[in-house]
């Protein structure tokens, strides 16, 4: 199984500035936009089984965006306000393949997030996470820890990126891709 995996989005639907957009749109010179999900589903998505997104995703329209290309299950991020904040959940474990992968967005600092992040999760055999927008693919103590990066935001990591995770009998293995 190919999964398609994507956090910290930040999209503006519309590239409104409205009130609940607006802690969002504090960093950016241009607003992201959906335009960007629909390029990246077309050159990387292309072929996946299913879309992981780690939150902080901003507005409800970029699931919609996504699951033109696939399925997709999401969690909340900090950065996610209203019906997003109502609708989707904090955290959750997914069983695909036999494997158990957690999708969590996380929080605070960038240093001891992984450690954070594991105290979530029981038995599980990868936790895809965001926040702090850097990219990760480690393996600690045989759990895959994978966080893809942001492909809108860079001010935490020297270059955007998403990941895709492959799922079989075997184990789960990660792959980084640099937009």
């Amino acid at each position: 199984m190919k999964i398609g995996v994507i956090s910290d989005t930040h999209i503006v639907a519309g590239g409104g500035l409205g009130l609940r957009r607006a802690a969002s749109n504090l960093f950016y010179k241009t607003r992201p936009d959906l335009d960007i999900l629909r390029r990246i589903g077309e050159k990387h998505f292309k072929g996946v089984d299913r879309i992981l997104h780690a939150g902080d995703l901003v507005e409800p329209e970029v699931i919609e965006a996504l699951e033109e290309v696939a399925p997709v299950d999401a969690v909340k991020g900090n950065m996610d306000h209203g019906d997003l904040a109502t609708q989707l959940p904090a955290k959750k474990v997914l069983t695909l393949e036999g494997k158990r992968i957690g999708l969590i967005h996380g929080w605070g600092a960038p240093g001891g997030i992984v450690d954070r992040i594991r105290r979530e999760f029981d038995v599980v055999d990868a936790i895809v996470f965001g926040h702090t927008h850097c990219p990760m693919n480690i393996v600690l103590d045989g759990v895959l820890f994978f966080n893809p990066g942001s492909p809108t935001d860079k001010r935490f990591s020297p270059y955007n990126a998403i990941g895709i995770l492959n799922v079989d009998e075997k184990g789960i293995t990660g792959e980084i891709i640099r937009l």
